[in-house]
């Protein structure tokens, strides 16, 4: 059986399908990139949260930013919310690193955000 080669340059990358069930959960498409928010650095400023919603909260007992979801918003509106960050501590990251970013950011002792330091 021979296959015409060509047909691969006439085949649709992406097509439209029934959901399957493995579709991000607020219907965004799965990225290359995770987004990863390094709490070390983070002043707790809440923007990031307040321009993408659905992908940063800011964690009620550290005070600092925590990006909850890989498909809550759109690609734009989180490179706006990395933009608008004053520290620097959002950034784009592999899929696979993100275990290993967690643990190391486990490892470290850093204190909640507005509580004086003799608490």
């Amino acid at each position: 059986m021979n296959f015409d080669p060509s047909t691969a340059f006439q085949a649709k990358s992406y097509e439209e399908s029934e959901p399957n069930g493995q579709e991000p959960i607020l219907g965004g498409q799965l990225r290359e990139k995770a987004v990863w928010v390094d709490e070390s650095k983070c002043i707790g400023c809440t923007y990031c949260s307040s321009v993408a919603s659905n992908t940063f909260v800011m964690h009620p007992d550290q005070g600092r930013a925590r990006a909850i979801r890989q498909d809550g918003d759109s690609n734009n509106l989180i490179q706006e919310a990395i933009d608008t960050c004053p520290v620097d501590c959002i950034q784009w990251v592999e899929f696979e690193d993100l275990d290993s970013l967690r643990q190391k950011l486990d490892q470290q002792d850093f204190r909640p955000l507005g509580l004086p330091p003799w608490t």
